[in-house]
């Protein structure tokens, strides 16, 4: 080949090109971002919109239906779901992918401006923004101090937080815990209902009394100075001395004498701890193309400089959790599984090579390859991250398969007795153009899922990439770099066994001969009894299929990894106040603090991770997040070790219900291994057949913590209004509501400044007023008469409950019933289920949906299942260009259903279910086992050309090949063990895929030297025994 000719004429041409190469590797190398997993956006917007005060049920009747059917008109949607909790409607509406998001979210803005004046006035204004994997916070902080608490917390808020959100590459930080200051205006109703006052008349000169004017300015000739009416409080006693009104005597009715004015702290509505003691958790979150382990590295200095400035103060600040350990240990472990492949591929190169000299020749393919590789993720935007390492830890067998066959052929030319140069140039030229065709053949493997546009392609596309680079690297390589290296360097070393290295090496080689000799003889018994090998065939297939229904292999979206921590979601009785609430949560703590495999524990109460939502605070709910000492000091993994802890822990708690999630790869809590939506347009019949469905749930094996998203049992007072008794009384709706929010919510729009510091001046009833049911019966409304008229007068009061949160699937009332699995797969698990739910009488319009893990494992499975025959669509066709026939590349992708038997026979016996990873090393196998059929056929292919009779021609086929099929094969599968037996962080995502390729190549390597052979004698039975592609004679055609 023309580069092989100038790689070996002028070598100095190739050492410039690599060395340029290595120099722009570097280079690139120091530019890339580490992550944990690859940045993708997924098609979908987040709507939310607050309505202070409001029920679940009023949300969705005033706000989320109507926010739908604004939205629902919207280009490219997939599904729309949205859920109504108090004071809050959140939607979640996912395209269909290639929808340009950007857009969708000024449309989805300007749908809902236009809906404005049909939901509520006291509805903020709608923040919508993109859903990404950067939604969750890469480190959270704990801060104590010795300042007093509402000092602390301002210091906190408006000094530490400010210079931790400069810090490059956060974009935001936000407080968890502590107590803030408040400015409270407790209301005397009495007194109020005595003097004719109302709350909006005292919010009103409240609001006027504090007010800045810009009045304008005075001028002359020379100067120009600006005049300000400065009339904001300056003090407390200012709003204490503040005139609400003035009676018909004259006398002057101050605010103090209505209410009690104080310098207090704000209703907490979360607590937070850490190992037990009480701080402030600083949550900080990344921009979405920041590197997250720098800005790890750069938050941890500034912390050290904070304390230093605010020594003062005592302030002390630890981090809490670090997202970016696991990524670190994640790395560092693929890292390490690299660097051994690379060291097991050189024995193994050792061995078939002889001397340091010839493998060192093949090896210098991998770290020229590697390092060449960062140039493309450069220019693709590609970071260092789980799944671009993986593809490079998994290639290191695969990049010296070209330069094997290279040199393998080179030494076999050398044996005939030519001298180094004219055995490259001749070796060179003689596989040349295969080389390139197998090496295309792999690339072509991985471009169906590079190129597509799908949630797994986004996961995987980065992984596809690095290997599709390095792989062609690594053909420059073979074609340039290996023959100027075997053209000055190359030499054979005849075994004499002198020592005890050169009598390894002859056992060796006898046993790769004897290997041959038996190969051969088992071919030349196949050739002749071609249905005995076919009834042998069948029957393995067989075998192997019948594991799937047996139960020997399950399905399931992505492994479960071992982060060595799991979230405690406890709730408590729905009318529990948060300070009982809290106490309950501390004995939950000290349960596992004393236990000797928990390291850390760090507690929110009145909040869960998932539950941010609510303006007020859920004090009913609260959430650990427990870290354990590293998998090598403990007995078991973390999800046996929660199944372990949840009954006794469940026992301990008599009055919490407790839910335990391990944690997901991506940082978050992995809370349903099987989910589905239960939707349907009548409400009461969808809740009926959910309950009957969480029975079906319960009664699977292997499922555990089986729930329901959607509880009654929130306690509400219901207020009915009897509108016509109300309007007689002289009063109207809005002035009753707006009383009520005043008396029990409280208004703190308006706010006190203080030292360039602004603080919620609170006003409502005093807490004497608002305890008991009886107080609100009891509430007073003054009408335009000056009347006093209590609110039984004109409504109903009542106990009852209501749900804490409503979900519409599809604007639909929904239900989403979900459950872990222990002991068995997602995948069997979600069977059985949608299996007995399908025997049950359905009440009419009630559907079943499935979505999460379950969903994107169906949708996955969808698109690698056609990657996969798209890329044996592109194989055969490039195998056709290569052979110029269109029969012979059916005797080399027939080897590709022998390489699935081994993958799923390895998947059998490691006891591995089939996830996306699975199905990705499926795709990499056929590109790999059909390099070794493509070279057996291209050399039978050329003995036939020579006269050879079919039969002896594919036996010296064999012969020949034998030596280096094993050394591409046993190179890879060696390189691969690394990744397959590891154990280090992230190590369960790798395993099923190294052991898939193992497998198949195991396999497929002993049965692709027969089966081949015999399919390619096959197709070629009506052509003669003798070669039967003759070239055409392009003269002869031309000749009529």
């Amino acid at each position: 080949m023309k580069i092989s000719e100038i790689s070996i004429k002028r070598p100095i041409y190739v050492i410039v090109l690599f060395a340029a190469l290595s120099i722009l590797g570097y280079i690139s190398y120091s530019s890339l971002s580490a992550e944990l997993m690859p940045k993708f956006t997924p098609p979908v917007i987040n709507v939310q919109i607050l309505y202070p005060g409001a029920s679940p049920t009023e949300v969705e009747n005033s706000v989320t239906r109507k926010v739908e059917d604004a939205l629902s008109s919207m280009e490219g949607i997939d599904k729309i779901q949205s859920y109504s909790y108090e004071s809050m409607s959140m939607l979640f509406v996912t395209f269909k992918y290639g929808t340009d998001i950007d857009k969708s979210i000024t449309d989805a803005q300007n749908y809902i401006d236009a809906k404005r004046s049909q939901l509520p006035v006291s509805v903020l204004s709608p923040v919508i923004s993109k859903v990404t994997v950067d939604d969750k916070a890469i480190i959270i902080l704990s801060a104590t101090s010795d300042l007093e608490a509402t000092q602390f917390f301002d210091l906190m808020d408006k000094r530490i937080i400010p210079q931790l959100s400069g810090i490059k590459g956060v974009s935001k930080g936000t407080l968890i815990g502590g107590l803030q200051r408040e400015i409270q205006v407790n209301l005397d109703a009495t007194r109020m209902r005595a003097l004719g006052v109302t709350p909006a008349q005292i919010q009103g000169v409240i609001r006027s009394s504090n007010l800045d004017f810009p009045t304008g300015s005075i001028r002359n000739p020379e100067t120009q100075t600006a005049v300000r009416l400065s009339g904001r409080f300056a003090s407390v006693d200012e709003i204490r001395n503040l005139v609400v009104m003035t009676t018909p005597t004259g006398a002057q009715i101050r605010l103090q004498d209505i209410a009690e004015i104080t310098d207090a702290i704000k209703d907490p509505s979360s607590l937070a701890r850490v190992n037990g003691e009480d701080a402030i958790l600083i949550n900080i979150y990344k921009q979405s193309d920041a590197n997250a382990v720098d800005v790890s590295d750069n938050i941890r200095k500034t912390i050290a400089s904070l304390e230093d400035e605010f020594s003062e103060n005592g302030l002390k600040m630890e981090i809490a959790q670090d997202s970016t350990d696991f990524t670190r240990e994640s790395i560092s472990s693929v890292l390490k599984d690299l660097l051994l492949a690379v060291l097991l591929v050189s024995l193994v190169m050792l061995l078939f090579l002889h001397n340091f000299r010839n493998a060192i020749v093949v090896m210098i393919v991998v770290p020229v390859s590697l390092i060449s590789t960062f140039i493309g993720m450069s220019l693709f935007n590609f970071s260092l991250n789980l799944m671009s390492l993986l593809g490079l830890s998994l290639v290191i067998g695969v990049l010296v398969d070209d330069a094997i066959v290279v040199i393998e052929n080179v030494y076999r030319h050398i044996e005939m007795g030519k001298n180094r140069v004219r055995a490259t140039w001749d070796a060179i030229r003689e596989i040349g153009f295969t080389i390139i065709s197998i090496t295309i053949v792999l690339v072509i493997v991985f471009l169906p899922i590079a190129l597509t546009s799908t949630l797994v392609s986004d996961i995987l596309r980065q992984f596809c990439g690095v290997i599709i680079f390095s792989i062609l690297i690594s053909l420059l390589a073979a074609l340039t770099l290996v023959p100027l290296l075997t053209s000055r360097y190359g030499n054979l070393q005849v075994l004499t066994g002198k020592n005890l290295y050169q009598k390894l090496l002859m056992w060796f080689e006898k046993q790769i001969e004897a290997f041959g000799q038996w190969v051969s003889g088992l071919l030349k018994w196949a050739l002749f009894h071609k249905r005995w090998l076919a009834l042998i065939i069948l029957a393995i297939t067989v075998a192997v299929f019948s594991l799937f229904p047996l139960g020997f292999i399950g399905f399931e979206f992505l492994p479960e990894v071992d982060r060595g921590e799991f979230i405690v979601q406890l709730e408590m009785p729905k009318d529990i106040s948060l300070e009982e609430s809290n106490a309950l949560v501390r004995k939950a703590e000290d349960w596992f603090r004393v236990k000797p495999e928990v390291t850390k524990v760090v507690t929110m109460v009145g909040l869960t991770s998932d539950n941010t939502q609510s303006t007020q605070g859920t004090p009913y709910q609260a959430e650990l997040n427990v870290k354990l000492v590293p998998a090598r000091q403990r007995e078991e993994n973390t999800k046996l070790y929660i199944a372990k802890v949840k009954k006794p822990l469940s026992d301990y708690l008599v009055d919490a219900k407790v839910k335990i999630f391990s944690v997901a790869v991506t940082g978050q809590a992995a809370k349903a291994a099987v989910e589905y939506v239960i939707t349907g347009n009548n409400a009461d019949s969808v809740m009926i057949f959910a309950d009957q469905a969480l029975e079906v749930m319960r009664s699977i094996p292997g499922t555990m913590q089986q729930e329901l998203s959607v509880e009654r049992g929130t306690p509400e007072i219901n207020v009915s209004v009897d509108r016509d008794k109300m309007s007689a009384l002289g009063l109207t709706l809005d002035n009753v509501g707006f009383t009520m929010q005043m008396t029990y919510q409280g208004n703190n729009s308006l706010k006190y400044t203080e030292n360039n510091y602004e603080y919620d001046i609170n006003i409502r009833a005093d807490k004497a007023y608002r305890e008991q049911v009886e107080d609100v019966s009891n509430l007073t409304f003054m009408n335009s008469r000056g009347e006093a008229i209590r609110l039984s007068q004109f409504a109903d009061i009542s106990l009852g409950t209501g749900p804490s949160r409503l979900e519409r699937f599809n604007r639909n009332s929904s239900v989403t019933i979900r459950t872990q699995v222990l002991g068995a797969t997602a995948g069997d698990v979600s069977q059985e289920f949608r299996d007995r739910i399908d025997s049950m009488k359905k009440p009419q319009g009630t559907k079943l949906v499935v979505t999460g893990d379950m969903q994107s494992m169906s949708d996955s499975m969808t698109v690698l299942t056609g990657a996969l025959l798209l890329s044996i669509i592109l194989i055969y066709l490039s195998l056709v260009v290569l052979y110029n026939n269109w029969t012979d590349p059916f005797a080399v992708l027939f080897s590709i259903p022998l390489a699935i038997l081994g993958a799923i026979l390895a998947l059998a016996m490691t006891n591995t279910a089939l996830s996306v990873y699975g199905m990705l090393g499926l795709v990499m196998l056929i590109g790999l086992v059909g390099k070794n059929a493509i070279l057996l056929v291209d050399f039978a292919n050329d003995a036939i050309k020579e006269g050879k009779e079919i039969n002896d021609a594919l036996i010296q086929a064999v012969r020949i090949r034998t030596r280096p099929i094993l050394m591409t094969a046993l190179s890879t599968i060696i390189g691969m063990l690394p990744v397959a037996l590891s154990k280090g962080s992230g190590a369960e995502l790798r395993n099923g895929l190294a052991w898939v390729i193992i497998g198949g190549m195991l396999l497929s390597t002993f049965l692709t030297l027969i089966v081949v052979p015999v399919m390619y004698k096959i197709l070629h039975s009506g052509k003669g025994r003798k070669g039967y592609r003759q070239k055409l004679d392009i003269e002869k055609l031309m000749v009529e």
